[in-house]
């Protein structure tokens, strides 16, 4: 998958100058949705999810996770259908773009605001979503953790905060942790929201890192100030609950570890009481 730096492969690119990067031609991946889920005169029953050729941010993947989650939104429209949508980092956007297709409210897709990031995450929007109601996707850059403004601006009238958040395959990104936390906290729905979070543990020896993210999301929010320098105590006062686990390929075959342990997709819902 990458080097073996346990601190996320993000760490380097948020708040600091992007290196450049080297140009590498898209590609494109077939996405089919579950015949039995889909009616198979549906014009979106098969997505083509193009991909940056490559990026530090690993966005020239279509994750495992991504496809789990839009299996799930195709088995429970339910879960999204009148709801506000917020994805980060979103690469392909695979389960925002199914999400879309359930009649949600509103999808925002983001991810960091890399200009070939965003601009193929709106090609994905404007080639898959063609037959959906204009407006009802947005598309743009966000770092997680910084002022949540522009996101909340396109909530529509008469909301003020998202009904569903999509982790998919982030939780790697151990640096990140709690400014993807800082995000969710601001945004979600208290009570009836969910922020669903679908990961697989690519690097098994490191996977005590990958759960740290649920402990960190569980600690209580602390009436007194924090010292911004020791964020071992800070929390965000999430319940959390898995609930889905499915085998599948292993993506990275030259990587070490439990092959076991590299198929796996967890899923984990976490919501505000």
């Amino acid at each position: 998958m990458s080097s073996d730096e346990d601190e996320g492969f993000a760490g380097g690119l948020f708040g600091e100058e992007d290196e450049p990067i080297t140009q590498v031609p898209n590609t494109v991946e077939t996405y089919e949705r579950e015949p039995s889920l889909v009616n198979q005169d549906d014009p979106l029953k098969t997505l083509q999810i193009r991909l940056v050729g490559s990026h530090p941010l690993w966005a020239h993947h279509l994750w495992n996770a991504s496809k789990v989650f839009a299996s799930l939104f195709d088995e429970h429209p339910q879960l999204v259908k009148g709801k506000t949508v917020l994805e980060l980092g979103a690469g392909g956007a695979l389960p925002s773009l199914v999400a879309a297709t359930h009649q949600p409210a509103k999808v925002v897709i983001t991810d960091y605001p890399d200009k070939e990031l965003v601009e193929n995450m709106q090609y994905n929007v404007d080639q898959n979503l063609k037959s959906l109601p204009a407006g009802l996707v947005n598309v743009q850059g966000y770092i997680w953790g910084t002022n949540t403004s522009q996101l909340k601006a396109e909530l529509p009238e008469g909301h003020t905060s998202f009904d569903v958040i999509i982790l998919s395959d982030l939780v790697f990104n151990h640096s990140q942790h709690h400014a993807m936390l800082k995000t969710c906290l601001e945004l979600l729905t208290p009570v009836t929201g969910r922020v669903y979070v679908f990961y697989t543990h690519h690097r098994p020896h490191l996977a005590h890192r990958d759960l740290d993210f649920f402990k960190i999301a569980e600690r209580p929010v602390l009436d007194e100030p924090v010292d911004p320098d020791d964020r071992s105590l800070l929390g965000y006062g999430f319940k959390t609950d898995q609930f889905v686990t499915k085998k599948m390929h292993v993506m990275f075959e030259e990587d070490p570890g439990d092959e076991q342990v590299r198929s796996t997709i967890h899923g984990w819902q976490m919501w505000l009481p």
